[in-house]
């Protein structure tokens, strides 16, 4: 079954400019009880463990607003249940201003497909401000592998269906629908085996505990180039520029394979509009910077930008499309 989302909607790339003129306007708003905002720092929540790609990516953002603009972030890493414990806090936040979260594909769009019980709701919640990047998934193995590709991985799985181990950052993520689709497509039984980040996920697979795992580039870059891991595959529908020797999955086999996350901020709902718009602004212009543009590229992801409506558009449509793929994959969780 064909596995595909959309690519980036091209008219999230227009507004870069009037939103970069805007974030230059002044680094300071007002909400509309007359309060000068920001005058304290704002927290920013992470729905996982530091060091995975939602952190960095994070990081990024927040490091360039504050060069650009002074304002200070508190970066608040808060893992569990598929990025929705983090998420949570985010959606019962005061809607001051002061509380944002990195969401993404898993605790925005999939989780709300595959968990019969979710603490918040993705498409009440939250007052999405900005898409920030989207990123292929890599499926790694430790350097002493004995599989080299993509069908040694599936040959040794046929072998011994359901003693393979995958490992998950979480359940949920595009990393889990990608090796679950993976294993639908190829006809093999392997066992998950989640963690609640990925990098205690990629710690056991050095460790021998598990076999192997989708991961996002920026976790997983630095170790595949220091011969650490192995690259068999990229989820992409083209190589990645950073690992221009490894395949994508199509091209190992698996016709139209395609499985990309990306990662949007979201406040409380009911946080002031000129508050979202001040911080659209902001991540808007962060996402220009030329060192900003070449570190997400050295990370495997690509800016994305757009309006606050651009982005709820956007949201609501990956909904949509990954409910439908989960439905339609019989897709659920163990």
């Amino acid at each position: 079954m064909k596995f595909k989302r959309r690519i980036l909607m091209t008219a999230t790339l227009l507004g870069l400019a009037s939103l970069n003129g805007a974030a230059t306007a002044q680094t300071t708003a007002s909400t509309s009880s007359g309060q000068a905002w920001p005058d304290k720092p704002i927290r920013f929540v992470v729905p996982y463990t530091p060091g995975g790609g939602t952190d960095t990516v994070t990081r990024h953002i927040a490091n360039a607003i504050t060069q650009d603009a002074k304002w200070t972030f508190l970066i608040d890493n808060k893992a569990g249940g598929g990025g929705n414990i983090g998420l949570d806090m985010v959606a019962k936040a005061k809607a001051d201003g002061y509380t944002v979260g990195m969401g993404q594909t898993a605790n925005l769009a999939i989780n709300p497909a595959l968990l019969p019980g979710m603490p918040f709701d993705p498409a009440r919640d939250f007052a999405p401000v900005a898409l920030v990047a989207e990123l292929p998934m890599v499926m790694v193995v430790r350097a002493d592998s004995p599989w080299k590709s993509l069908a040694d991985a599936v040959k040794a799985a046929k072998a011994k269906p359901g003693e393979v181990k995958q490992a998950l950052a979480s359940t949920g993520t595009v990393g889990h629908l990608a090796g679950e689709m993976m294993a639908r497509r190829a006809g093999i039984k392997v066992l998950n085996v989640p963690y609640k980040g990925a990098a205690p996920a990629i710690t056991d697979i050095l460790g021998g505990q598990t076999d192997y795992m989708f991961a996002t580039p920026q976790a997983v870059v630095g170790m595949i180039k220091g011969g650490k891991m192995r690259a068999l595959a990229v989820t992409s529908s083209k190589r990645l520029a950073i690992l221009p020797e490894v395949p994508t999955v199509a091209e190992s086999g698996y016709k139209d394979f395609e499985a990309v996350d990306w990662k949007v901020i979201v406040a409380p709902a009911g946080t002031p509009p000129e508050v979202v718009r001040r911080l659209n602004a902001a991540v808007a212009k962060a996402l220009t910077q030329p060192a900003m543009i070449a570190q997400l590229a050295a990370e495997g992801s690509t800016p994305m930008s757009g309006s606050p409506e651009q982005a709820a558009a956007y949201l609501k449509a990956e909904q949509a499309e990954w409910g439908k793929l989960i439905r339609d994959a019989g897709i659920k969780l163990e």
